[in-house]
């Protein structure tokens, strides 16, 4: 008689991958009952940040990336999630700063120096005049995050960079605060709510915007945009025809990938893709239209449900 094969029964959730600038699942108890405190606003002062240089963590909460991990329901035992299901998920854009290692990447590819100039958010439009609307006192209403200048020469060398972290959406972390401080052995804390990336928010909703403000006009200038992303959420974007020159380029993604060592990760470069505005932006849709008759399908799906609306059944003021 065939023995009945026993599945591996896991659980799967999104926690923190690292916390004030230091992996995770490196931290013992100590130190994880300390952050837990200082993300909960119960101590002093927050940890430094090491991307910062030094300077007090400015994010609430200290999550500078998640990461997926699992749990065996029979053993309990908690770990990483295997392959790239557990790598690392910036979410932080001070992550990005890191030795300044991207500023210097991205120098040394769109401007021929690997020591540019920054200067940080920039202000890239202002407030239209309209007659009957006093805007003189708005501040720009667009800013381009960083420009980075070539210090050599007398005419102005300079790219536009943008830096996208990605969102989550579920859950926020005070609950994670609190259990974490209830923990007290010295196993990994299984993740106590459900959360994900949400990339759909980070790169249609958030990016693609501001790359159709902001690059057709630097097209014009002759200018280059910078993007700034890490490898997961580079391989949530759709294929993207890529250009063979900076010169045919409207904007290049610098995409960085996490190297992990002790306690410690670090950002490091991993690949440059260079791409026009319009294959961008079919990149970050990630979809392609659905055939007439598909569309029409739904909408008489819709018609035929409990939802639809009659405006013959619209009562009037």
């Amino acid at each position: 008689m065939n023995q009945p094969i026993e599945k591996n029964r896991t659980q799967s959730r999104y926690g923190i991958g690292e916390w004030y600038g230091r992996l995770f699942t490196s931290l013992d108890r100590n130190t994880l009952h300390y952050f837990a405190s200082c993300a909960s606003h119960e101590c002093s002062d927050a940890p430094p940040c090491r991307f910062r240089g030094g300077a007090p963590c400015s994010k609430s909460g200290g999550v500078c990336s998640i990461r997926l991990y699992e749990r065996d329901l029979g053993s309990g035992e908690v770990k990483v999630a295997s392959s790239k299901a557990g790598r690392l998920v910036t979410t932080c854009p001070y992550r990005f700063l890191e030795g300044n290692s991207a500023f210097k990447w991205i120098g040394e590819i769109v401007l021929s120096h690997s020591e540019p100039l920054i200067a940080g958010q920039v202000g890239f439009l202002s407030p239209v005049q309209k007659e009957g609307f006093d805007r003189s006192s708005a501040k720009d209403v667009g800013r381009i995050d960083n420009i980075l200048v070539n210090p050599n020469g007398d005419s102005l060398a300079w790219c536009a960079l943008e830096i996208q972290a990605v969102y989550f959406s579920g859950s926020g972390m005070a609950k994670e605060f609190k259990a974490i401080l209830a923990h007290q052995d010295d196993s990994l804390p299984f993740p106590v709510m459900n959360r994900r990336p949400d990339y759909r928010s980070s790169g249609p909703k958030r990016l693609m915007p501001q790359l159709q403000t902001k690059v057709p006009t630097l097209r014009r200038w002759g200018k280059k945009m910078a993007v700034v992303v890490d490898d997961s959420f580079y391989d949530s974007l759709d294929e993207m025809i890529p250009v063979d020159h900076i010169s045919n380029a409207d904007l290049a993604w610098f995409v960085l990938d996490y190297v992990e060592s002790g306690e410690l990760a670090v950002l490091t470069p991993q690949m440059v893709h260079m791409t026009t505005l319009e294959r961008a932006v079919e990149g970050l849709t990630a979809g392609q239209p659905v055939s007439l008759d598909v569309f029409e399908t739904r909408i008489r799906k819709k018609l035929a449900g409990p939802s639809t609306i009659s405006l013959a059944n619209q009562g009037s003021d």
